[in-house]
């Protein structure tokens, strides 16, 4: 029975946008981009890219706080976010692109562990800042 309660209760944290993580980093005037090597581990940055258009970071923010999701520390991850404001950073945030229960963002949201889903819209965007 407490099994069925704990679960009735973490059902409403899912699916649900986390406006808090977008009124933060929507604000940002850039975001540096490290892609690692892909294999989930964080040892190798292969490549970084500074964004400073508004537009992008803004729909950057914006597909980062769709969904909550429960994140999946076993998948490794693929790349961070580090987004600036004033030449501070705000906002430290993993991203993990791979399949299936492996495709979030992970961030610590008032001393808290957070995720948020990766949606193949997110994944395009972070993909063509590459280019």
């Amino acid at each position: 029975m407490l099994c069925i309660l704990i679960a009735a209760s973490l059902l409403p944290a899912c699916n649900q946008p986390n406006t808090a993580i977008k009124e933060r980093i929507s604000n940002s005037d850039s975001v540096a981009i490290n892609y690692f090597r892909g294999d989930g581990t964080m040892d190798t940055v292969v490549m970084v890219k500074i964004i400073r258009n508004k537009e992008q970071i803004e729909r950057l923010s914006a597909l980062i706080s769709q969904n909550s999701v429960t994140g999946n520390n076993k998948c490794g991850y693929d790349g961070s976010l580090h987004f600036f404001k004033m030449n501070q950073v705000i906002q430290d945030i993993d991203f993990r692109m791979a399949t299936g229960d492996c495709m979030f963002f992970s961030f610590l949201q008032l001393g808290k562990p957070q995720a948020t889903e990766l949606s193949q819209d997110a994944k395009a965007l972070i993909n063509s800042f590459r280019k």
